[in-house]
């Protein structure tokens, strides 16, 4: 049998747009010969669609939505992801469930089992778990259908058991031919090869052949970056769709005729890939059409306007350079060049006149000698005047903050003022992965400027300054953040792979009292275990017990 992995972009709540990429896929799938096509899942409604999966109408919207498709399912079947009723009278009022479509009937239902409650999910909150599942029998087989998680119930790199239950195991025992998996996986790093082995893992121990279908596309600030993949009964990996764009992937399910494995980029080309992608996508599904990035001549701007490029198009992307009388010679000519480079339209207004204003505004005390904090804070919240006024002129416009995660985490930020915009493309990206994307962008020709990245990281808000006057290195910063955010080690670890027990000091308090600000950022992008954002939910008013334990 011919069977399709069909990884569509589903925008959440487009029940009518959703089920039209699902007809085509079919169409297509069935010119190629597929007799079914598995979708990925949530695929009708959308995934994650939050407190939408709670509004009264949306699961009954999604049903009517589910019928009227199938009514145009012929010849091929199709195995789509959406939300249901919970009929029990017991439990949420939702569920997390596949449909078999064939010959314009609902063929079948099965229910999610495994509910995920970590990080950026909460599926428990809306959804009723299964209480088991038995395979589908449809055309002599019976199909061991699971929904993402369900395959996750022990962690592959641990071994330790994470769920009581194993939905993939269960549907072995029951009979299952072949196990079909529908996914909204999202991109992190790193976790393209976790996924290969726990699938790979599944396929072997069973010895059936298994088929994953994973979602693609930006929704919010979670990516998903496909990569459906299929394994023979030996756990081999057989065939892989596309990494970060829609595909069809046609298997023949005996001779594993059609099967391919689709190149894998590496780090930086991933994460700049799925930067690319919901960048993108945030755009066009929330109807926005000019990105207006502040453009320094530091290395953060440029690799978010170069970012954004890759994925609106020159057109769309609007260069702001505000210098300052603090403001380099060479910074103003390195942002002329980057503008240069990427063919975008660059908009010079200084912020001079508007920062003598202010001060002069504010009266005694401000503007007498060297700027401190408050009067460099005045500057960066000039610029965020400057671009949002710029967007709110635009047609649809809207502003791409440049920040990244090193500087997030350590409050290296002006709220009101480089904070603004509506998205923040690098707020996952560390200083090191920054500067990896850097020499990624410029890999066929050169976009980023030599300067921009070999000058020493500065805000320019007051004379001869440079990042490391106030922070440690970004080094140490890194350090810092991927094993007290990331890996959630003690301070006195942390410390130890720092280095240095006064920096890992100073940047641990740090990171503890800026939350506030991370609060009120922008949605970022996440492509990190621990972005700072949804999945990552700490107090502001605290104490900072943690901070000095160990140190």
């Amino acid at each position: 049998m011919k069977l399709a992995l069909a990884q569509v972009n589903a925008t959440v709540g487009d029940l009518r747009g959703n089920a039209e990429r699902i007809l085509s896929a079919l169409a297509e799938g069935a010119r190629r010969g597929a007799r079914l096509l598995v979708f990925p899942e949530q695929s009708l409604g959308g995934y994650p669609a939050l407190d939408l999966w709670e509004e009264r109408g949306f699961a009954e919207a999604n049903e009517d939505a589910l019928r009227a498709l199938a009514k145009k399912v012929r010849g091929a079947a199709a195995l789509v992801g959406f939300v249901s009723r919970n009929k029990d009278r017991v439990g949420k009022p939702a569920r997390n469930s596949a449909a078999l479509l064939h010959d314009g009937q609902i063929t079948a239902i099965r229910h999610k089992t495994l509910l995920p409650t970590y990080d950026v999910f909460d599926e428990s909150r809306y959804f009723e778990a299964a209480r088991a599942n038995k395979p589908i029998a449809w055309s002599g087989l019976k199909l061991g259908v699971t929904i993402c998680e369900d395959a996750w119930s022990k962690d592959p790199i641990s071994k330790r058991r994470l769920y009581h239950v194993d939905p993939i195991a269960e549907q072995v025992k029951a009979g299952a031919d072949l196990l079909l998996n529908l996914s909204a996986s999202p991109f992190l790093r790193g976790k393209t090869a976790v996924r290969r082995t726990l699938l790979s893992h599944h396929a072997e121990r069973h010895k059936k052949p298994l088929f994953y279908c994973n979602a693609v596309g930006g929704n919010d600030e979670i990516v998903f970056d496909g990569g459906s993949l299929a394994y023979d009964a030996k756990g081999v990996l057989r065939a892989r769709a596309a990494f970060a764009a829609e595909d069809l992937l046609v298997i023949d399910t005996r001779t594993w005729e059609g099967a391919s494995v689709s190149a894998e980029p590496d780090d930086a080309g991933q994460s700049g890939g799925i930067l690319i992608l919901g960048i993108k996508d945030f755009a066009t599904k929330c109807g926005l059409q000019t990105a207006f990035v502040g453009l320094s001549g530091g290395i953060d701007s440029a690799v978010t306007a170069a970012l954004a490029v890759r994925a609106l198009g020159p057109h769309r992307v609007v260069g702001v350079s505000m210098p300052s009388s603090y403001s380099s010679a060479g910074s103003v000519e390195d942002a002329r060049a980057l503008a240069k480079n990427l063919d975008i339209e660059l908009k010079t207004v200084s912020i001079e006149g508007v920062y003598q204003t202010l001060l002069q505004a504010l009266g005694g005390g401000w503007g007498r000698g060297t700027p401190d904090l408050a009067e460099q804070n005045l500057q960066a919240r000039a610029r965020g005047v400057i671009l949002m006024g710029l967007a709110n002129k635009a047609r649809r416009g809207f502003v791409l903050t440049t920040g990244n995660k090193s500087e997030l985490a350590v409050g290296y930020c002006t709220l009101y003022g480089d904070m603004c915009g509506a998205l923040a493309p690098l707020a996952d990206a560390p200083k090191r992965l920054v500067y990896q994307l850097a020499a990624w962008l410029n890999a066929d020709r050169v976009v980023v400027p030599r300067g921009t990245i070999e000058k020493a990281p500065s805000a320019e808000l007051k004379p001869e300054q440079k990042d490391q006057d106030d922070l440690p290195p970004y080094d140490q910063v890194d350090d810092a953040l991927e094993a007290w955010v990331q890996a959630r080690l003690e301070p006195g670890r942390v410390a130890k792979i720092v280095g240095d027990r006064a920096a890992a000091e100073t940047l641990l308090d740090r990171m503890d009292s800026s939350e506030f600000k991370r609060r009120q950022a922008p949605p970022c992008l996440k492509i990190s275990s621990k972005a700072f954002g949804v999945g990552r939910r700490m107090p502001i008013a605290k104490a900072g017990w943690r901070v000095r334990a160990g140190l």
